[in-house]
């Protein structure tokens, strides 16, 4: 572990230290230019590479190119031409594989141009090569807040890096670190809405700490239908948090007027423990009903087995 971190480490300044970029005169128009540090060693190359010799990024963090964005860039690059080399590792075959820009490379294609300036770097491992291509795609394209925390969970997945660890390489505190992993426990319809800019990083952490995933939606739902800001939204709520209730999510007095946190989180574990539709409901006496939904004889069986079995078991 400590060669893999140790290797990213020098991996990383290769990439990201620009005074040793800035301090050399780099030409596009020579095929090769090599960049070395205070100790003479090659750090990386600077080479003009074929379009057609580099294959896409197998840890490519980016779930979604927007269109508008990728024309943008395209009208820049024709204009000022490229400001960042994509970067690059070589493979067999006279190959190279991509560790970041696929937008930049994206563009030349569709530009028409055949060549792209590259850094080509040297990469250890297939592991090494995950965390480079990750860090450098946070520190340098515009991932959505999704797209960041999917990254990060790679990052301490496969990479085995720790969150402090993670703030260190991508120069965030451990507090922004954890706060965006958090994103990825919101209901998948919320984190598609953040994705899609529906709502703001802020209504995404407010919504967050709602206890559950339907107070969640409701409030989330809420965001759009009333256009609430974000502090309205985190008012609501500590509201629901103090309150024990979810009645202020509902924008119209046509639905019941109260939940109650205890019955959902209940009616929640009563189908995690049966594998189906759950409902309770429960009177303002304190009377209520569980209602336990099934779609087939077989099913029906094996829901009575698991009832007999939970009913020996506290007997």
């Amino acid at each position: 572990m400590s060669k893999i971190k140790s290797s990213l480490g020098r991996g990383l300044d290769a990439l990201i230290n620009a005074s040793l970029i800035d301090n050399q005169e780099v030409d596009y128009k020579e095929d090769l230019a090599k960049l070395k540090n205070d100790d003479g060693k090659s750090i990386n190359i600077l080479a003009k590479i074929s379009v057609d010799l580099i294959l896409p990024n197998p840890f490519q963090p980016r779930m979604t190119f927007d269109r508008n964005s990728l024309e943008e860039l395209k009208k820049s690059i024709s204009i000022n031409g490229l400001i960042q080399p994509i970067t690059v590792r070589r493979t067999q075959n006279n190959q190279y594989q991509l560790i970041s820009g696929e937008r930049r490379l994206r563009a030349f294609k569709e530009l028409g141009y055949k060549e792209i300036p590259s850094y080509i770097i040297s990469v250890e491992s297939d592991e090494i090569l995950l965390a480079l291509a990750l860090i450098e795609n946070i520190q340098r394209e515009r991932l959505n807040p999704i797209e960041i925390a999917n990254a990060y969970k790679r990052l301490m997945n496969e990479c085995n890096l720790t969150q402090d660890e993670i703030a260190e390489k991508v120069g965030k505190d451990r507090t922004t670190i954890s706060n965006t992993l958090r994103l990825l426990k919101l209901p998948e319809e919320i984190q598609n809405a953040l994705i899609e800019e529906k709502i703001t990083m802020g209504h995404a952490r407010a919504i967050l700490s709602l206890p559950n995933e339907k107070l969640q939606i409701l409030a989330y739902k809420k965001v759009l239908d009333e256009n609430l800001s974000v502090r309205k939204i985190e008012k609501i709520a500590k509201s629901v948090k103090t309150s024990g209730s979810g009645s202020v999510l509902f924008p119209n007095k046509s639905v019941p007027k109260s939940i109650n946190i205890h019955i959902i989180e209940l009616q929640e574990r009563l189908q995690r423990i049966l594998g189906t539709k759950v409902t309770c409901t429960q009177k303002s006496d304190g009377s209520g009903e569980i209602v336990i939904q099934f779609y087939s004889n077989i099913e029906f069986e094996r829901i009575i087995e698991m009832l007999e079995s939970l009913n020996e078991k506290f007997n």
